[in-house]
């Protein structure tokens, strides 16, 4: 069975809504880094700070549109004549979107959920604390990587270099 023409734009149209929410969530992410690297002020500020970060990521942008990259290509490579592995460049994708969800999984969300539950119970003395500046730092550098990677997956959709195997 294979998607209507259709059929394959409205799955194009929610392919590309959810690329925007996950490169723009991730995006943003690096954006809020600069809050903290600029200096807080007293009280609870970076506890917001961090979590509107987490709420950017977890529940609201970043892993929705994740998941709904992963499952519009999924529905893509099934119903379409796309495939998995027909391109060089969606095979490339896969394993970069693959790795990107993984790693944001098991890294950057479990650094960015440390910096919460430490902002949370110290506030701005949190930047004193050295588990909060590694997760910190190992959040912002290795988001900046996750950036260019989502980045360079928009690019490979539109260029589509690497043409047929």
């Amino acid at each position: 069975m294979r998607f209507s023409a259709a059929q394959t734009k409205w799955l194009k149209c929610i392919h590309l809504l959810a690329v925007a929410g996950w490169a723009g969530g991730a995006i943003s992410l690096m954006l809020l880094h600069f809050l903290r690297f600029g200096g807080v002020g007293a009280g609870n500020e970076l506890h917001g700070i961090d979590r509107a970060s987490h709420m950017i990521d977890d529940w609201a942008i970043v892993a929705l549109g994740a998941l709904g990259c992963l499952v519009t290509g999924l529905l893509y490579s099934i119903f379409t004549n796309w495939g998995f592995f027909r391109h060089r460049w969606i095979a490339v994708k896969w394993v970069v979107t693959i790795f990107c969800i993984l790693f944001g999984t098991f890294f950057l969300g479990p650094w960015e959920s440390e910096m919460v539950n430490i902002s949370q119970k110290t506030g701005s003395a949190a930047l004193q604390d050295s588990a909060y500046i590694s997760s910190m730092y190992l959040n912002f550098w290795f988001g900046i990587i996750q950036v260019i990677l989502i980045i360079f997956t928009i690019f490979i959709s539109v260029f589509k270099p690497w043409r047929r195997k």
